[in-house]
Formats: structure tokens, sequence, C-alpha cells
């Protein structure tokens, strides 16, 4: 940020001045004259790129000529495949015009300008239909931009359908690898293995056992039942666990260090506005697409789920680029991320609707009604993409499916509610122990071996998990026993009662009973699974790794509502006659607590108190398991999540994006404090007085000018009139300076030895477009003026400045400022007193004065 004047008693600002290299002119705000040779040596020094490229490929080819007094610059746009010269006009030979072209794109880490670029687009759109009845190649043109947003959803919603069919297909088969393999067909899953045998039996946690599926200690010539068979099936499960996550972390840091993550606090980020190269590549795309099957497949407490919102805005920002409407526009382009990041919770969980609110609820920045409806197409074509491959093997999209419709009894909001209370107070403790662990880390020397730190993360996590049942299954289908209902033929130990009514048929009705043996095991088994994973999870997310963390919540949720649902339901057999139970569960006995419905709800208690989310999670849940008769108590429990959570803090993606310090503003966010912009102002300043770093209109050197770019590196200057009247009459960005001062060093290397030392002529800048009958800038005066029209030619770069600049004065309220932030996408407001420049404000300056008002309450009264 360009900082504001001292904060004295009633001193005025000051603008700074570089002082110059000779004792002559000034410099006056426009392209490129000649300079002395001691400055030509000073702007020779300086390494400026000979190409300036982007991720989306332009090119900007920065050369300058000079036969006479005149200079100029192309540039040359790949994607529009148009040359922009920059126009030269002489004024009797002293004064140099020069017609800038400003760059399109923006360089890496920066925040673009919401403004410019949606102006630019309704521009670009006006100018094709002004000309789209010239002719029919001109109509075409104009059809394809108009369709080009509905075209670019489609393909964006083809191709993460697929990559969602492939990880999950690809994941579970790798995953039951480290137990076995089908010696008919090795590439067949565990489960689909069975299929085509004709005894079919399932093992305490409802596997398949079948003779088509062998085990590593079966096909090495083990006996099944022998000690030695079970330890080497052990030691393959961890064997293979660690070569998966050895390949994959290698792969990532070597070669996609941005494919690691959940990539959500980053896909927001990028979407308010935020540059940031290379994180949406068609590298990391395949990298992380690849990631996420090994990752899952390894047995790490992490999940596919959320990594896909990142894959699917690759694959937005990829097809963005066939289309010069999005791909030559941030702005735009941030419109079919929106719609991207969607269609990833689409296909990963086939819910589009809740993709659609999840994208408008936690993920988007600029969301308006138009984008509503492409992403609905999105969403609704990745998940039919996903359910023609049939990843899930169950006929459907739904990934956890719930078959049953049993009614919820009233008294039954108390448990839930609880849940709720549970989930938000484990999302604080995981939010916080995380965000410290991580801190931690870049602090320590396990950040430094990213590689050591996965592969023993890995070693633990197979070492703790194989002899549990449950934590040895996939999580997905750990979740999908949780919350399903038991069966009269189901004889794994969740489903074990002591029934003693007879069971007649398949179809028969199942009533309530005591718990059996086996379910006593499968209880303390899933407690034991439930510490491992709160454990473990802290310690995973975070690795060099793909890592969601939507699954893990929802596992270690269901385990938790299950637990809870199973101890309600033998409360409610063993009580029957109590008052708050006999009408709903004394008459029948009929399913008068279902303890799948309670995995449900655990799972969306845990994953909003992780997450905050409350309307999109209910939506997700819901389609998620097709579970439409429980929107009420997943309501409840979602509601009371996030209040329990928010009274302890933020989100986890929040959280992690401040941790990472990227300058992500806030919507939901309130400036609670009063506070005036001309006070904002001397708060950033932290007790300095640093003099305000601006270009004047007229009367600089090209000298002062290079001086300025190096040592004040901001992205925008402010153009004043003069020193003595820092009135602003605009600004200009550092990027088009450097370009300026790139060509005319150019230029200057071939005048040098043409003219030799009787060529030693100072370069006057003017920002000022009015010029006298003699070619002098208007607005320098008499002495400044005789001295450069006498030694320098007048360089007008009045062209480069934006004369439209936002401005408030020193006393508009903090909270109209941030409002201009949020809703306008300002990267600076420039802040006047009585018309005079106090300094700027900035993205960054908000962020940090919102942080200081609203945690360390700097402002407290």
């Amino acid at each position: 940020m360009a900082s504001s004047s001292g904060a004295g008693s009633g001193n005025e600002r000051k603008l700074i001045r570089v002082p110059s290299t000779d004792a002559h002119a000034r410099f006056n705000l426009s392209p490129v004259p000649s300079v002395e040779d001691d400055e030509i040596e000073s702007i020779n020094r300086r390494n400026y790129p000979e190409t300036d490229q982007d991720d989306s490929g332009e090119e900007v080819d920065l050369t300058g000529g000079a036969y006479d007094s005149t200079t100029t610059v192309t540039m040359f746009d790949h994607n529009h495949d148009v040359t922009s010269s920059l126009r030269v006009q002489g004024h009797g030979g002293l004064v140099t015009d020069v017609a800038y072209v400003v760059h399109k794109h923006y360089e890496n880490f920066q925040t673009i300008d919401w403004l410019k670029d949606l102006m630019r687009s309704r521009i670009r759109h006006r100018n094709l239909r002004s000309q789209r009845r010239k002719s029919w190649r001109q109509r075409f043109t104009f059809l394809f931009d108009t369709w080009s947003g509905w075209i670019c959803v489609l393909l964006v919603g083809i191709l993460a359908g697929f990559v969602a069919g492939f990880v999950d297909i690809g994941a579970k088969w790798m995953s039951h690898w480290r137990s076995g393999v089908c010696t008919p067909a090795f590439w067949l899953n565990r489960e689909q293995c069975c299929w085509a045998s004709s005894k079919v039996e399932f093992d305490d946690v409802h596997n398949e056992i079948c003779d088509n599926w062998k085990s590593w200690s079966h096909i090495f010539g083990f006996t099944e039942t022998a000690v030695a068979a079970w330890f080497f099936r052990y030691f393959m499960f961890i064997f293979w666990s660690v070569i998966y996550s050895t390949f994959i972390v290698i792969l990532v840091v070597g070669s996609a260090p941005y494919a690691s993550g959940s990539g959500i606090p980053e896909i927001k980020t990028i979407l308010s506005g935020f540059i940031m190269y290379g994180y949406l590549g068609k590298w990391t795309f395949l990298i992380k697409s690849i990631g996420m099957i090994f990752a899952t497949s390894a047995g790490l407490i992490v999940g596919k789920e959320g990594p896909f919102v990142h894959i699917s805005c690759c694959c937005g920002n990829i097809f963005s680029k066939l289309f010069p409407k999005y791909g030559n526009n941030e702005a735009r382009k941030r419109e079919i991320l929106s719609a991207a990041a969607a269609t990833g919770v689409s296909v990963a969980f086939g819910a589009p609707i809740g993709g659609i609110l999840f994208s408008l609820e936690e993920i988007s920045y600029y969301f308006p009604y138009k984008t509503l409806w492409r992403t609905f197409l999105c969403c609704m074509v990745g998940a039919l993409v996903v359910r023609i491959i049939n990843p899930y093997g169950n006929g459907h999209e739904i990934q956890f499916p719930v078959e049953y419709n049993v009614p919820w009894a009233t008294f039954e909001v108390i448990p839930f509610i609880g849940l709720g209370a549970l989930g938000g107070l484990w999302g604080t403790l995981f939010i916080k122990t995380n965000i410290r662990w991580l801190k931690y880390k870049k602090t320590s020397r396990i950040g430094r071996y990213p590689r050591a730190e996965v592969i023993i993360l890995t070693l633990i996590t197979a070492f703790i998990c194989y002899p549990n049942q449950y934590l040895r299954l996939t999580m997905p289908e750990l979740i999908r026993r949780l919350v399903g209902q038991c069966h009269i033929d189901d004889h794994m130990d969740l489903c074990d009662y002591v029934r003693d009514k007879p069971i007649g048929t398949a179809t028969a009705k199942l009533y309530a009973a005591e718990a059996g043996p086996g379910l006593h095991r499968a209880i303390w088994q899933l407690f034991w699974a439930l510490i491992v994973q709160m454990t473990l999870v802290i310690f995973t997310i975070g690795i060099k790794v793909p890592s969601g963390l939507i699954v893990p919540s929802i596992s270690i949720g269901a385990i938790a509502g299950r637990l809870i649902g199973i101890i309600t339901e033998q409360i409610a057999f063993q009580n029957q006659n109590i008052a708050l139970l006999r009408r709903e569960c004394g008459v029948s006995n009929e399913h008068c607590v279902t303890p799948g419905l309670y995995a449900v709800v655990g799972a969306c208690a845990f994953l909003g108190g992780v997450s905050r989310m409350t309307v999109s999670l209910v939506v997700i849940m819901s389609e998620v398991t097709g579970g439409l008769s429980y929107i009420v108590p997943l309501m409840i429990t979602a509601l009371t999540a996030k209040w329990v959570g928010d009274a302890f803090g933020e989100g986890i993606y929040e959280e992690n994006v401040k941790l990472s310090g990227y300058p992500f503003l806030e919507n939901r966010e309130s400036f609670r404090f009063s506070l005036k912009a001309g006070e904002a102002i001397r708060a950033n300043r932290s007790g300095e007085n640093p003099p305000l770093a601006c270009i004047y209109q007229d009367g600089m050197t090209i000298a002062q000018i290079d001086a300025l770019v190096r040592h004040q590196p901001h992205s925008v200057y402010p153009v004043v009139i003069s020193a003595d009247f820092p009135c602003i009459v605009g600004q200009v960005q550092r990027r088009d300076l450097l370009v300026v001062l790139k060509s005319r060093k150019i230029q200057l290397e071939y005048e040098k030895p043409k003219s030799g030392s009787l060529n030693r002529k100072m370069s006057v800048v003017s920002m000022s477009n009015l010029l006298n009958k003699s070619g002098q800038a208007a607005s320098l005066g008499r002495r400044r003026a005789s001295i450069a029209l006498q030694a320098s030619k007048i360089l007008q770069l009045h062209k480069l400045v934006d004369r439209a600049p936002i401005i408030v004065t020193d006393q508009t309220p903090m909270e109209a400022v941030v409002d201009m932030f949020r809703k306008l996408g300002c990267r600076q407001i420039f802040v006047t007193k009585n018309g005079r420049l106090q300094g700027i404000l900035t993205r960054k300056d908000i962020i940090r004065l919102m942080h200081d008002a609203n945690v360390s309450g700097k402002f407290d009264d």
C-alpha cells in the first residue's frame, strides 16, 4: 500500500520526491524521450524481462525503435491475434505522444479490478453486437459469443463427471487391493469380483467372502486360520498403504505443490478476485486427479470429495480459455469457476441442488442471476454423467442411500440437539488443534520434510487401523454401513439383536429388541474407531497430498451418531412405560428408534461444526442419503452445530485462508466500530509517517520514475498535479510504467551509438493531455518549462492514466468503505481531504483493520 502521510499535530502530508540524477528538467508523466548517459546506464542496469507471460499464455513483446524523434511500442495479444501498436505523434520534434494499450491480464498474486473487467466485457459485447450485421462471419462470432457460457459449463460438467467416475472406481479398486485380489479378473474390486460367484457369504462387517476373491495370505500359501496368515495380511496392508502414499507425495511435492490439500480455501480466495496462476492449471488438474485415488487408497483419514471442487474449477479454467469472453476477462471467468465449484460437489456426492447452494453459500463471491442457471445446467450434466458411469454400483448416483422411511418420534429432538452441540464442540476442537499444528509445522523441522511426514503418518495409520475391522474399511464403505438399516438376513455385528418374536419371512417387520453380544462388540470397536479417526484427522489434514475434510467429518459424525442411536434405542426399549415414550414406543414397539437415522444426523452435525454450513449442508445430506423425510432433524442439528461452533470461532475454511495470508474479504463479517477513512489511514501507519509514493502530472524525469517503481513497488501510483498542490487527477499501473521504461531502454540502446555524446537530452514525462502551441506541457512552470524545452523532449503518457479512480473523503465512514470494497470489488480507494490526497486504502488494509477491530479489540472505546 502506498501509505499515507504522517499524523503530526496539524502537519500536512509531504509527498515523496525522488531526487533527480541531475540538476535539470523534471519528469512529466508520458512515455519515452532521450536521457543523459548516466541515466542510460542506470536504466540499462535494470533487469526488465524481455517477455511478460501469464498463466493463459499471453505474451507481450516489448520492442521499440527510434529512427528519428518517434517511439513505437508493439504489443502482441495471442488471445485476440491482434497487434496493437503505440501510435506516436510528434509535436515539432519535441513531444512524443504514446497511445498505449493497457494490459488486460494481471500479475501473479494480485487482485483483479472487477469494475474495469466488467466494463470491458460490456464494451466488447456491444462492439460484437453492432458488427453482427456486416457479414455472416461476424454474426456467427456474435452468436458463438452469446452461447459460449452455456457451451463452456456443459463441457465442464461432462469432464468433471468423467473424472469423478474414474476417481471413484480407481479408489475403490486400489483400496481393496490392499487386502487381496480377484484372481479371475484382477481389475475388479471385491464387490464386483463376488457378483459372479455362486456362493457368497459375509463377515462381521458385511464384507463379501467368495471363492473368486483371494487374500494375500492365501495367494502366498498360508493357511487362512493360522496366526502367521493374519500377520502376513497385516504386513501386506501396511506395505500397499506405504507404496501408495510414497508415490503420490513424491509426485505432488516434486511436480505440483498446488495439488495438495482440499483447495476449497484457495478457491474461495480466487473467486473473490485473487490471482493465483498455476493453481488451476492443467498439470495441477492431472496430478490431483491421480493423487485423490492414491491418497484415499492408502488409508489416510482424508476424503476425495472436497478436492473435487478444486478439480472442477481446474476444468472450468481450462475450458474458459477456449472462449475469449471468459478466457481474456478475469471477472467473467469467475462466473464459470463458480459454476464449476458447484459441480464439484454435485459429482462428488450426487447432489446437484446441494452443489448449487454450496457454491452460493460457501464459495462464490460474485454470483449473478444468469450464473445460477448455468450452474444448474453444469451440476445437472455432471450428476447425469456420474449416474451413467455408475461408480457406486447401486444403480443410481446416491452415494449413501437410506432405504427406509420410518417416521421419527418427537422426543428424539432432544438427542438431535445433543448431536448438534457435540458437532459444534468437535468442530471447534478440531479447528483450533489443526490450525495450531499447521502453524507449528511451519516453524519446525517437520515442515521441512513433507515426504517423510506423509510416509510416517501412513505407517502409523495403517498400523493402528488394521486390527479394527471398521477402520479397515474405506470411509465411504463404513458410512454406508452406519447409515443403513438392519434387515432380516443381515448377520453383521451391528444387527445382532436378541429377538423374542420369531421371524417369519424376509419381508417380516423387525421389532425393537435387546442388544446381543455382537452389537456390544461392535459398540466398543466403533468407539475405538471414533477415537482413532478424531486423533489422526488432526495431523492428516494439511499434509502434502490431496486431502479433503468432508468425508472424514461425515465418517466421525456417523460413528458418533450410530453410537448415540444405539444407546437411545436401548433406553427406549427398556423404558417403554415412561410417559415421554409410551405414546410413540409403547404400542407396536416397531422401529421406535432408528440408529441409522442418528448416523445421518450425526454426520450432518459434525460436518456442520467444522464447515459452519447450514442450508447447503441440509440439502446435500438429504440428496446424499435420499432421506427426504428427515429434513427437520437435519435442520435442527445443522443450526445447533453452527450456533455452538460460532460461539468459539470461525469455520475451517476461513481459518485456513487467514493462516495462508490470502487477501480474502469476508462478505458475512461486519465492521462493528465507528471509524472514518482518515482515521483508518492513520491507524494503518502504526505510528510511522512514510511519504506517499505518487507521480506528478508534469515535471518528473524518466530516472525519477525508474527509481520510484524500483524503490516503491506498489501495483498502482496516484497521479497528482504537483507536490505543492496534491490534487489527484488519476492513477497509473506499475506494470504499464515498466513496459514504457523497457521500451525506452531499447530506444536508447539504438540512439546512443547513432548520436554519440552530442545527443545528451533529458526525458521529461507528462501525464497531462494539455499542450500549448509550442509543444510544452501547459502545467509546467515557466522556469521548468524553459529548462525542459532547452534540454529535452516531452514524453506524453496521459493515455496510461486512469482518470476515474474511486475517491472518498477522510470523513467517509469505514462501514461505507468496506461495503465499496465488497460490492464494487475495488482494488484500492483514494482518500482526500479538502481535495488533497491523504492516502490510499487497499483490500489488505481493510482486512487488517477488520482483524484489529473484531479480534484484537484495537478500536474498543
